[in-house]
């Protein structure tokens, strides 16, 4: 596959064919839609405490700068804008960025959407908190991802990564069944092989210079299909590091 930096160009193909459907809450990314309130409620709580500011508070993220690396369409990046955050997004899918542009616009949103890779970020231009959801398990290189993502956050401030477990369950359950039985996915989204264990991660982190201060599971309850934080972390997980 051909590749430049941290970006495998299939796999930007693949997601910029899914440009025009990105906001379809029933579409081919109907399982974001219903796991970003979970993945954006809890990287707001731990960003607006770690600014002592009161969570609940619709406008917690008021004036807080954040990153958002393989933003797509926006799905968190607006969730986080809508709190108050001022967001860029950056991702290398040129038509993903387009509708994100359009949808944004359409909200009343003022979001900075780039087409790019985050090792391309000018140096020093550092934000209030570093994101990357269900991204690192489609990069080329996680070292210089990780790297990439450290240097983006300012001194303290948090990196936020939520990914795929590489388990038997995880395979079963994200890849056969998500893409082949249920179809909730389009077939090909995921390479089991490039999922990502939570030590393997840390481990990236720490080469990075950061550490893992917090970490969940993510589980769809099967009957509303609503997602919840879990300590199960076998299939889908998210982590907050900083600095060690």
């Amino acid at each position: 596959m051909p590749t430049a930096g941290t970006k495998i160009g299939a796999e930007v193909a693949k997601f910029d064919a899914l440009a025009a459907r990105w906001w379809d809450p029933n579409g081919p990314m109907k399982p974001l839609h219903r796991m970003n309130p979970l993945r954006t409620g809890w990287i707001s709580e731990r960003v607006a405490r770690l600014h002592g500011r009161d969570p609940a508070a619709p406008d917690a993220l008021a004036g807080l700068t954040v990153l958002d690396v393989g933003c797509g369409a926006g799905l968190a990046s607006e969730a986080l804008a809508r709190r108050g955050a001022r967001v860029t997004g950056l991702d290398a899918a040129g038509e993903a960025l387009e509708a994100a542009r359009a949808h944004a616009a359409a909200a009343g949103l003022d979001i900075a959407y780039r087409e790019g890779l985050p090792e391309d970020l000018p140096e020093g231009e550092t934000f209030d908190a570093v994101i990357a959801l269900e991204v690192i398990e489609h990069v080329a290189d996680r070292d210089t991802f990780l790297a990439a993502l450290a240097r983006a956050a300012k001194p303290g401030a948090p990196v936020f990564l939520s990914t795929l477990n590489r388990t038997p369950r995880a395979f079963l359950m994200a890849k056969v069944g998500a893409e082949y039985l249920l179809h909730l996915l389009p077939v090909g989204t995921h390479d089991w092989r490039m999922f990502v264990t939570p030590g393997e991660l840390g481990a990236g982190l720490r080469r990075a210079g950061m550490e893992v201060k917090d970490i969940t599971g993510m589980v769809m309850e099967p009957l509303s299909g609503r997602w919840r934080a879990s300590r199960d972390v076998g299939v889908n997980y998210m982590v907050m590091a900083r600095r060690g």
